[in-house]
């Protein structure tokens, strides 16, 4: 009888727990990679249909493992229209603004003589804006590419900076200070002034305003 039994056993498939368990894993593995695929599938309809437009087979393509499409490089007229949009002028309305202030500061100090530190420090930042004014914002190639109604502008401001400069790198006395600080303070305003005058009754569709008719009144 124990002899029977053990032929029968023998005729039995073995039962191995590691392959039951493989199996189950693979199947898993199966279960969840289709699952993902639905995902991204009703993902993408999703977003076709928030975006109102079809969405084809093509389209699909990247969520399927398919490098996405390389899309063009920015055009260089599209970056020149991205550099005209920072004009020359504001940015020479700054400098001449902070070197402006910079020099009347520079003349409550006359008391203390052109060899302290109050006004000497002042003086070196008023050269650092000029530098900066002709060496950046001001160079042909920037000049060039702002809006032709402002160059005329842009070459009156880079004339006057140099001039400004040169008049500081020669500096002899406090009086030598006062009228540049005066000469600054003037061009500034009227800079200021014939540049807004201009721009604002150029959206408005009126005649351009010359530099003859912007008023010289002090404010």
């Amino acid at each position: 009888m124990a002899l029977g039994v053990e032929k029968m056993a023998g005729r039995l498939p073995r039962f191995n727990p590691l392959e039951l368990f493989k199996g189950a894993l693979v199947q898993g593995q199966r279960q969840i990679g289709k699952a993902a695929s639905d995902i991204r599938s009703v993902s993408d309809e999703l977003g076709r249909a928030g975006s109102g437009q079809p969405f084809s087979e093509k389209e699909r393509q990247p969520a399927l493992g398919v490098a996405p499409p390389v899309h063009a490089a920015p055009s260089e007229k599209t970056s020149q229209a991205e550099n005209i949009a920072t004009a020359c002028i504001p940015c020479c309305l700054g400098h001449f603004s902070t070197s402006s202030g910079l020099l009347n500061e520079c003349v409550r100090f006359k008391d203390d003589g052109i060899t302290s530190n109050e006004v000497l420090d002042r003086v070196a930042k008023v050269l650092a804006e000029q530098n900066a004014l002709e060496r950046v914002d001001l160079t042909p190639e920037m000049i060039a590419q702002s809006p032709e109604w402002e160059r005329e502008m842009a070459e009156r401001a880079l004339k006057q900076s140099r001039s400004l400069r040169h008049k500081l790198e020669n500096l002899q006395s406090m009086a030598d200070i006062e009228q540049a600080a005066a000469e600054t303070a003037a061009f500034y305003r009227k800079l200021n002034r014939e540049w807004f005058q201009k721009r604002l009754t150029r959206r408005s569709g009126k005649a351009g305003v010359t530099a003859e008719n912007v008023s010289e009144e002090p404010d």
